[in-house]
């Protein structure tokens, strides 16, 4: 080969080296991943209307199955949202109890903020009370994070964003259920730690869906006190979604099981619908929500 040859070649590989080097570095850059998982996040709460069934039990360990130990306690609930804010990063949603007929009409109405600096906001409607609550995540407290509907989900356990809330460190990458998985550590920063009842979480990561799948929560003694698994992944309008989420409270062997019956995106939802009239007024939620089940039908 002549020194012109070897040279351009050379070259070449270079630049190819060059080229490609970064795009590796930030496939295995673990706040990346985080990142990729947050946009993922935020399509799933992009204009969209859903129908979704919570069951929640006690459970114990079988045969090295989790099994519920008494009746699980069923609630079914519509819930719809909206992304805002510089970008579309920040989203809007709001959910309501359809059953039981006892429950009906219970809402909560949710704002959450990307940035840091901006506390996320949360309205809970009792019906029965006709009274609305206003509850402000603070970073100054550690306050207690926000049951769904008196389930082990909580607002914290919900929440996207805030990447800067935290700090990342890739543990491995492994197969997981059969998938390529990035395996991660989150540790809040001293800031957010003062709020919020995780010292430490582990999440597994799906590489090619950017979905987590799994997520074990540990308190300040290193004790994993909550465990989140996802399942039932189905890929609906370019979004990847689990349709089934459970969470297991570890401490008072409680567990929630979050699936979704129906999801649409696409849909046109009225700002006006994610305000606390939607939460007061039966005549105008009602009329909101009517216009969204017509448009999912």
């Amino acid at each position: 080969m002549s020194l012109s040859k070897r040279s351009f070649l050379l070259a070449a590989l270079t630049a190819a080296a060059t080229l490609f080097a970064p795009l590796s570095a930030s496939a295995q850059d673990p706040r990346g991943i985080m990142a990729r998982v947050d946009t993922n996040t935020r399509s799933q709460n992009n204009s969209v209307f859903s129908v979704m069934k919570i069951s929640t039990c006690k459970f114990g360990i079988s045969d090295n199955k989790v099994r519920c130990t008494s009746r699980p306690t069923v609630k079914s609930l519509e819930s719809a949202s909206i992304n805002t804010g510089p970008g579309g990063k920040d989203t809007q949603s709001i959910a309501f109890v359809l059953e039981p007929a006892s429950e009906r009409g219970i809402g909560m109405l949710s704002y959450a903020y990307d940035s840091s600096s901006k506390p996320n906001e949360t309205w809970l409607y009792l019906s029965a009370l006709g009274k609305v609550k206003r509850i402000v995540s603070s970073n100054s407290s550690r306050s207690e994070p926000v049951s769904l509907f008196g389930s082990e989900f909580t607002t914290e356990d919900q929440e996207s964003g805030k990447l800067d809330d935290y700090t990342y460190t890739l543990l491995e990458t492994i197969t997981y259920k059969g998938r390529k998985t990035y395996v991660i550590e989150r540790i809040p920063t001293p800031a957010r730690a003062r709020s919020s009842r995780y010292a430490r979480t582990v999440l597994w990561v799906d590489a090619q869906r950017y979905v987590i799948v799994k997520a074990e929560m540990y308190d300040n003694r290193g004790k994993e006190i909550r465990r989140i698994v996802a399942d039932k992944l189905q890929k609906i309008n370019g979004v990847w979604v689990a349709r089934s989420i459970t969470i297991m409270n570890l401490v008072s062997n409680r567990l929630s099981n979050m699936q979704i019956v129906s999801i649409k995106f696409g849909i046109k939802v009225d700002p006006a619908l994610m305000t606390q009239r939607a939460l007061t007024d039966k005549a105008f939620r009602e009329r909101q929500l009517e216009a969204l089940r017509a448009q999912a039908r």
